[in-house]
């Protein structure tokens, strides 16, 4: 058998890549479905939170009554504690404006071509004068700006109490977590008039008496969800994976639990402040919340409830604020809450 005989073919020289290989081809058109692309949990939050017409109200209700309340005070020359009152230049004495309605001169001028034939006709009371001479407009604010630091120094301290109260039961479980619980059930079953009855024997009316009485009620329901998440996280992998890698209790509660319960936990405290805002102006209506001269939301009401036959416009002022309060605060914890935790037709 003869061999036949081939012929050798030469060898392909080397491919050498060049820069033009790893260019971008921009011819083609790589268009991105915003629907589906990457974005991280608080941003789908925000965008979500924003979405809703009614979270947006309240936002902006909220954001302007504290604006107010900050410089609501300062708008004009009076103190919320000053009693207005001048020279009367006909008979030479001194009148106070006790019980004065809304008093703006360029309005008065302006509706009835006529200037306030009165001691004050050159003063402006925008929601009147109190029963004692003082300045509505400034004692409202100012009582505003009293009820919302009472409510966000309460649940902020009531949000660190209640979530780490929760999150070391749940956490630890067994006999630890009974332990709590019961401590929680009885502290959850004492009425929070009987607390501030008891408050009011032995602690001076006023600011420290509201404050003890909210940090005493209002850090259970934030316990409650701390620990019912907790319970729900403490099993998954990652955990598992932390503690074999050597992290003790106090790093897996507060650095690797703590931060994926924190949603439902602003959601809470949102809720809370409207609760804390009207437990506070209770408390003030019944005489064992803020006292005179200082005054707040719920001072303000009572001060006005007394005369409400008489002098109704004392008290619309401090109502209205208290219900866009409660109603703000609501809207923009129900915004919150259905953006932690989106339906599946709204994702």
């Amino acid at each position: 058998m003869s061999k036949e005989r081939t012929s050798a073919v030469p060898a392909a020289p080397a491919y050498v890549p060049t820069d033009a290989d790893f260019a971008f081809d921009t011819t083609i058109d790589i268009t991105t479905d915003r629907n589906y692309a990457s974005q991280g949990f608080w941003k789908g939050v925000f965008m979500r939170f924003f979405k809703s017409v009614r979270a947006v109200i309240g936002l902006v209700i909220i954001g302007i009554i504290i604006i107010l309340a900050l410089i609501g005070p300062h708008m004009n020359s009076y103190g919320y504690s000053d009693i207005q009152s001048v020279t009367d230049p006909e008979t030479g004495k001194e009148v106070t404006a006790r019980s004065m309605p809304p008093h703006v001169p360029w309005l008065h001028k302006l509706t009835t071509g006529e200037s306030y034939d009165d001691p004050f006709a050159e003063e402006t009371f925008l929601f009147g004068t109190d029963s004692m001479g003082r300045d509505l407009w400034t004692r409202v604010w100012y009582g505003a700006r009293v009820s919302l630091l009472i409510a966000f120094v309460t649940i902020f301290i009531d949000m660190i109490i209640g979530m780490s109260f929760g999150l070391i039961s749940g956490f630890f479980g067994g006999v630890a977590d009974a332990v709590m619980q019961r401590f929680v059930e009885v502290a959850n079953s004492i009425p929070r008039l009987v607390i501030v009855g008891v408050l009011a024997t032995f602690m001076p009316k006023g600011i420290v008496l509201v404050i003890v009485a909210l940090l005493l009620t209002e850090w259970i329901g934030m316990s409650k969800i701390a620990r019912a998440e907790m319970l729900k996280i403490k099993g998954q992998e990652y955990i598992m994976a932390s503690r074999t890698l050597g992290a003790g209790n106090w790093r897996i509660i507060f650095i690797d639990i703590l931060p994926n319960t924190i949603g439902p936990i602003i959601t809470q405290m949102m809720f809370s402040i409207p609760t804390a805002i009207f437990t506070e102006a209770f408390l003030s209506f019944v005489g064992v919340g803020i006292m005179l001269p200082q005054c707040s939301v719920g001072s303000l009401i009572e001060d006005g409830f007394n005369n409400i036959t008489t002098l109704p416009y004392q008290i619309v002022p401090p109502i209205l604020v208290l219900a866009f309060l409660m109603l703000a605060f609501n809207f923009v914890g129900d915004g919150l809450r259905e953006a932690l935790a989106p339906r599946i037709e709204d994702m």
